[in-house]
């Protein structure tokens, strides 16, 4: 693996951009629909891409059979990297006008992004046919060609473009790839050559041809190079992760540590940078920090073995023997015929004074190691951690199947070396790389929209068309029972303003006050519990509220708001205490966690009761699919979500959420289908995820 990243680039948004603005839009019938084009041309121009998709959704409602809203709501999705997006609209708008070659440009670019090369070829040689000499169609052909290893037809392809285009630095650079992986690195340091000589401004030349004098060593030529990309982009953390690399390898550890640190200021989650300041600071004897670097790794990535069985041998050094000993013991578990594992168990416990521990660790990592060396395909050794961690080495080795003696040696040098950037650091996307991998194995972090609850707070308005309405609340209003507007709201927001806080305890006792009376009404019972709520007051709440259901069982609000004060307070009571296990917790905390369940089976039944009610009632469909996928059951969450959506089809936070459930069930495809659509609702978290989850 390449400690570089191999990516162009990408002229394909900026050129994309310059040539759709210019292209003639059609001439309107209605003046409403030219006039919401041109604004969403308008602000697409200023980047402002998630408004300009909703503009561009108003002219598609005027007028569904015009070719230009789909091409630019496209061109806005792309510049969001929802390449899925983009590939579908611009589906749309040759559908409507086959002669529109920009949109084939578009389309072509996209499905490269998406990894559909061969595709993006047919796209290219349509826009070929209209005009053969169009630099970007043979430019974006040729390196698809290049990505589907069809190097003949690749450099034909960039021996046209560079004859007609001769001072184009991005061919250059592009060819110079191509002569990369067909092994000619004389002629792609020709090539990059060419292309700084040509533009001093270009990155990719830069890194490209300092991967080339890396894999030779030529650790000053190389630095030099990555100089000048961090001169081109001083905010991209990754590129100082690489310098720190090849600084460390010119013995230059100053100007390595600096690199790390200045890389976590502009990327603190960086965990390659971190990983490496770890490795650093253990080198130089400094235990705690390298630590708490490590530990830091583990935050972000919990099941990075690499990173704990590092931070095992920090603990070691620093004489923590519990912390070390429960360190390589997870390991161990983990990966059972890993044997170094079982040489630090047995120093953790030599350190903790259980002798006879440690002699039997020693001899157990010394049988394993017997036992392979006599017959290693009956006995393999665990070394997936090892694989991993070996791909983006120092050394960066091919994995063999070497078996001998000098091999098994170096599994704890391995274990000890840098990894750089590529290894954890999602980069911008580009043409020649690949979307690949599965949610869980990606890192991203991500919640789904929240559920909706009943409060007397106004939501915020935002880019999306959802409304909120709720009839019965709506209604409720109407009638003016309470004295202040009841709202349908995504999520609890946190009160932290005290003279906020102040008056909900005022309102609190003023309905106290009305409840004291001779005939409490089921509406003041509904408002203080859910003034309770807003409080997180769950115990009250729902005694309150209880008491509104049963003054009026078909009380659909009261329903909605006991669903979800239920299960929050039942989710509180689901968090397992810190370390403790099933064997672990006692009486009393079994029964508190069966009667954590019962809310949680309670909060849907409440749902489903507002759902009897207002069979229409989309909320509590969508409640219901989040209390499904919280508790891991994805088929149930689907079901809810595709009810949601059946009862409003613009319901973007379902389609949101439905991903997620379609991510965590394994339906890649139907998962970004439903994000893309989410992200054109306007539900801004969907690009984003988008984006992370188009691994390269």
């Amino acid at each position: 693996m390449t400690i570089f990243r191999r990516c162009f680039p990408a002229i394909a948004t900026s050129c994309l951009m310059m040539a759709a603005l210019a292209f003639p839009s059609q001439t309107y019938a209605q003046v409403n629909a030219e006039q919401v084009l041109a604004i969403g041309r308008n602000v697409l121009s200023m980047e402002d891409y998630m408004l300009a998709i909703q503009y561009f959704n108003q002219a598609i409602k005027a007028k569904p059979y015009l070719a230009d809203p789909y091409f630019f709501r496209a061109l806005a999705k792309l510049s969001l990297d929802d390449y899925k997006g983009a590939e579908e609209d611009c589906n749309l708008a040759i559908d409507r006008n086959k002669f529109k070659t920009e949109a084939y440009k578009l389309r072509g670019f996209a499905r490269q992004n998406l990894g559909l090369d061969s595709l993006a070829v047919e796209d290219y040689n349509v826009g070929l046919e209209y005009n053969p000499l169009d630099k970007y169609f043979l430019f974006y052909k040729a390196v698809a060609l290049t990505e589907l290893e069809k190097f003949d037809d690749a450099d034909s392809t960039f021996t046209a473009l560079l004859r007609h285009y001769p001072k184009f630095e991005e061919g250059f650079a592009a060819r110079g790839r191509l002569n990369t992986l067909r092994g000619d690195t004389v002629a792609a340091l020709a090539d990059l050559d060419r292309s700084l000589e040509l533009s001093k401004s270009l990155i990719n030349p830069y890194l490209m041809r300092a991967e080339i004098e890396w894999r030779r060593r030529q650790w000053e030529a190389a630095t030099a190079d990555i100089n000048e990309a961090v001169r081109l982009a001083p905010d991209r953390a990754d590129l100082y992760v690489n310098r720190a690399f090849l600084r460390y390898n010119s013995d230059d550890y100053f100007g390595a540590m600096s690199d790390y640190n200045y890389a976590l200021e502009l990327d603190p989650s960086n965990s390659a940078a971190l990983f490496n300041r770890g490795l650093l600071r253990y080198e130089v004897k400094d235990l705690d920090r390298a630590a708490a670097d490590f530990s830091a790794v583990l935050e972000i990535d919990p099941g990075n073995f690499h990173a704990l069985y590092n931070r095992g041998l920090v603990y070691l050094e620093a004489a923590r023997y519990k912390d070390a000993l429960q360190a390589f013991e997870t390991i161990a578990r983990q990966y059972p015929r890993f044997y170094p594992a079982y040489y630090a168990i047995a120093e953790a416990r030599r350190g903790l004074g259980d002798m006879q521990g440690a002699m039997r660790n020693v001899r157990y990592a010394d049988s394993l190691v017997e036992q392979y060396v006599t017959d290693p395909d009956a006995h393999p050794l665990d070394r997936p951690t090892i694989a991993a961690a070996t791909d983006n080495s120092r050394g960066s080795r091919p994995d063999t199947d070497d078996d001998s003696e000098e091999s098994r040696n170096e599994v704890m040098e391995r274990f000890n070396r840098l990894v750089t950037v590529s290894a954890s650091s999602d980069q911008e996307l580009s043409y020649n790389e690949k979307i690949k991998g599965r949610v869980q194995d990606r890192n991203v972090q991500v919640e789904p929209e929240p559920m909706y609850v009943v409060t007397f707070a106004r939501p915020e308005a935002g880019l999306r068309g959802l409304s909120n309405y709720f009839r019965d609340l709506d209604d409720l209003n109407a009638q003016r029972y309470l004295a202040s507007t009841l709202y349908l709201s995504p999520g609890l927001v946190a009160e932290t303003d005290p003279a906020r806080l102040e008056t909900l305890f005022k309102e609190a006792d003023a309905f106290s006050a009305a409840l004291a009376g001779a005939n409490p009404r089921p509406v003041d019972w509904l408002g203080r519990g859910v003034v309770r709520t807003m409080l997180k007051d769950f115990d009250g709440a729902i005694a309150d509220l209880d008491m509104a259901v049963e003054s009026s069982p078909r009380f659909a609000v009261a329903l909605m708001a006991r669903g979800f004060a239920r299960y929050a307070k039942g989710v509180g009571m689901m968090q397992r205490r810190s370390g403790e296990s099933d064997a672990e917790a006692g009486d009393s905390e079994m029964l508190r966690r069966r009667n954590a369940q019962k809310l949680v089976s309670d909060a849907i039944a409440d749902f489903d009761a507002a759902i009897a009610v207002n069979p229409r009632l989309v909320y509590a469909w969508f409640n219901k699919g989040n209390i499904y996928y919280a508790l891991g059951d994805y088929t149930s969450a689907l079901q809810c979500y595709a009810e949601a959506l059946s009862i409003d089809p613009g319901f973007g936070q379902a389609y949101f959420n439905r991903g997620l459930a379609y991510l965590q069930a394994g339906n890649r495809n139907l998962a970004f289908s439903d994000l893309s659509k989410a992200g054109e609702l306007g539900v801004l978290p969907s690009y984003n995820l988008l984006k992370r989850m188009a691994g390269r």
